[in-house]
């Protein structure tokens, strides 16, 4: 393994003008139970961080809606001040009650004080990548964009995107503000967003699957992947990961971990390059 081989994975411009290393790193699993609290060794998490800034990758996936804000303030801790090619993406439009609870809120007002809450606990004067958690169906959508909107008018956001979304989704956001992706439930397993992914190949949308790797599911031992994945000499999460980055150039993984063993397991997969009867194999073995 190279000393960052999350650069074998290759890079895509968010909105054009902002590159990022396309496999990422995403920091839910960064909580207590249930997305909620402190991690049960915040040492640990913030090793895990550190060791991904390392091995190459430069985009860090986080909401503040993860703990509430215990990702944030981990972030901060642990990569502050930022290098000049990390890049921040989080997310707003999510309020917490307690653990596994989560209540869409997309009222301007509230999607203004989380981006500002955000900036702070983050400490960034600027969000790179702001994206709509999910969008509120009791409020207007141009109503919900269009707080962003001006929020990157006013220098606070650099670009948008939106989580969990339709094809229609997009472009009805599109009418309100330029979007530059998306983030959806995506993994070989679960292909679901499938006509998402391609109108944002189509459209040079960067697509960021969440749950790449259903929390280990497709790595388990009984698992369609684990007898290719011992033929290719990796492990299952790493040919699952390999998979996604070879499915379009538009595709961004963020596998989470908080251990640095798997997370170094999981960002070999950006060195592995699966042949087109490979990809296939695993295609039609996973369905």
């Amino acid at each position: 393994m190279s000393a960052q081989p999350a650069r074998s994975s290759g890079t895509f411009a968010l909105g054009g003008d902002l590159p990022v290393v396309r496999l990422g790193y995403g920091t839910m699993q960064l909580t207590g139970s249930g997305v909620w609290g402190d991690p049960k060794d915040p040492d640990e998490a913030v090793r895990v961080l550190r060791r991904a800034v390392e091995l190459g990758v430069t985009l860090i996936d986080t909401a503040d809606s993860y703990g509430p804000f215990v990702t944030d303030h981990l972030i901060k801790k642990a990569l502050h001040p930022y290098a000049d090619d990390v890049v921040i993406a989080t997310k707003a439009g999510f309020t917490r009650q307690g653990p596994g609870q989560w209540t869409v809120v997309g009222r301007p007002e509230y999607l203004r004080q989380q981006v500002e809450l955000n900036l702070r606990h983050l400490g960034v004067e600027r969000i790179d990548l702001l994206q709509l958690h999910r969008i509120d169906p009791q409020v207007p959508v141009a109503d919900q964009l269009g707080v962003l909107a001006d929020l990157r008018k006013e220098g606070k956001i650099r670009h948008i995107g939106l989580s969990e979304v339709s094809v229609a989704d997009v472009a009805e956001a599109q009418k309100t503000a330029p979007i530059v992706s998306v983030q959806n439930l995506f993994n070989l397993g679960d292909r679901g967003a499938e006509a998402l992914l391609d109108h944002s190949t189509e459209h040079d949308i960067a697509f960021i699957p969440w749950f790449p790797l259903a929390t280990g599911e497709l790595a388990g031992k009984d698992s369609p992947l684990t007898a290719l994945a011992k033929e290719h000499g990796a492990s299952p999460s790493q040919l699952a990961l390999a998979w996604l980055l070879k499915r379009s150039p538009v595709v961004l993984p963020i596998p989470g971990t908080s251990s640095v063993a798997h997370l170094e397991d999981n960002v070999a997969a950006a060195e592995i390059e699966l042949t087109d009867a490979e990809f296939e194999a695993l295609s039609a073995a996973v369905s």
